[in-house]
């Protein structure tokens, strides 16, 4: 089996590798020198390529597809040309017009975006009566300081990445939508610095959303923060129960991060993607619109 590394934009494309590794032969793109060479440090076997169309000529099984946003629609046609399956790192868009662009794409079920954390074992397991839940409330903490300091620039500024919101916003959101489904609008976003001052967008965020039955939800960023964690807290007449994604011991498996890659292998051995296109738009349309609400 060969996987294809379509850029390595974030953090998550490495992650990813060392999983694939275990299971494929990779090849890669990037045209960042710097981030190419940690690649391949961590992978001296791996094919490097010199662009998109390079890569694909390869003839891989399977497509990781990390590019800035601006770039995804672009990039995304060309795969989806192939018809191969494609794995597009969270979140895929991140403003109206990158939404729209994608809109316009023949996106099927050979396509898998979300975040991690729909996979994390925690999340995996949890079962709602929608009917039972009154509220629902997301919380996301994921330091962001990294940005202040000119670090991936683009993912802070909002009409690139969509900044905080948008970039950490995705794991609250993603998280609700997986649980109670993609039926679901924004109602009101806000975003402020209270701490890491110098950054294009926020460093803590709140989004309210409501679901067609009835049910509200929040979600809560918080930026400043010397943990990564997430929670959902569950409403109910009868009390409140609380879902914890956390690390652990394997945070590779806890996080989510080797479910991912196990469904993105099913689809390479032709398992349609376990999140229909239909929650994944779901969840960018609210990232999005919260990302208008509070420009």
């Amino acid at each position: 089996m060969r996987i294809a590394i379509a850029g390595l934009a974030t953090s998550h494309p490495y992650t990813d590798a060392k999983t694939l590794a275990a299971h494929a032969e990779l090849a890669v793109w990037e045209p960042d020198r710097e981030r190419l060479a940690r690649f391949t440090g961590e992978h001296p076997g791996a094919i490097v390529c010199a662009d998109l169309a390079a890569l694909l000529a390869t003839a891989p099984d399977g497509v990781v597809l990390t590019v800035p946003n601006p770039q995804v629609p672009a990039a995304l046609a060309q795969v989806l040309g192939t018809g191969l399956p494609c794995f597009v790192n969270k979140p895929a868009a991140a403003t109206r017009a990158q939404l729209d662009a994608l809109d316009a794409l023949p996106i099927g079920d050979r396509v898998l975006s979300s975040s991690v954390l729909r996979f994390a074992p925690a999340i995996a397991a949890a079962a709602l009566d929608p009917a039972q839940v009154l509220a629902v409330r997301a919380t996301v903490r994921h330091d962001v300081g990294m940005w202040a300091t000119g670090y991936n620039r683009w993912q802070d500024t909002p009409a690139e990445g969509g900044g905080t919101l948008v970039t950490m916003g995705v794991h609250g959101v993603e998280l609700l939508v997986a649980l109670l489904g993609p039926d679901v609008r924004l109602v009101g976003a806000a975003g402020a610095i209270r701490h890491h001052h110098g950054l294009h967008s926020e460093d803590t965020g709140v989004m309210a959303l409501r679901w067609a039955s009835g049910v509200v939800g929040t979600v809560e960023i918080i930026g400043v923060s010397a943990e990564e964690a997430y929670t959902v807290a569950v409403h109910r007449a009868g009390g409140t129960d609380t879902i914890v994604v956390e690390g652990g011991d394997e945070p590779l498996r806890g996080l989510g991060y080797e479910g991912t890659i196990a469904a993105f292998l099913a689809m390479v051995g032709g398992a349609p993607s376990p999140v229909p296109w239909v929650q994944t738009r779901a969840v960018l349309e609210v990232l999005v619109s919260a990302r208008e609400h509070t420009r």
